[in-house]
């Protein structure tokens, strides 16, 4: 009886995601068919089909699943411990400075390294 269920929304998956497909070639083939009108009424009017597609495409089982991934991926956001300004600060100063000593190091090498090659060269 559970397999048979499946079946059928999968069935109806394939029909909701030909339909969001459908909706995308509109708004291409819509946008490129009145592209003398102005910039706004066609952004309005893709902006509509895309969430009109997107609506559509949230009632599939892969639709939910990404609405599911989205709301785990907030809480984890929010369990992020973001650092204080003044830690922003010095780790970026303490980049900076590293930085900066490596590429006196390697401009100082390769100072070295062509004033021997010229030196062998002559």
């Amino acid at each position: 009886m559970e397999s048979k269920a499946v079946q059928s929304a999968s069935r109806f998956d394939f029909l909701k995601w030909l339909v969001v497909f459908v909706l995308i070639a509109i708004g291409v083939v819509g946008n490129q068919y009145f592209s003398a009108e102005s910039l706004l009424y066609r952004v309005l009017a893709l902006v509509g089909l895309a969430i009109v597609a997107a609506l559509v495409a949230l009632q599939t089982d892969r639709g939910r699943r990404f609405a599911t991934l989205l709301k785990e991926a907030r809480v984890e956001i929010r369990k992020v411990v973001w650092p204080t300004r003044p830690e922003l600060v010095q780790t970026t100063a303490i980049v900076v400075v590293f930085v900066l000593v490596v590429a006196l190091l390697l401009w100082g090498m390769d100072s070295l390294i062509s004033w021997l090659v010229a030196g062998f060269i002559g």
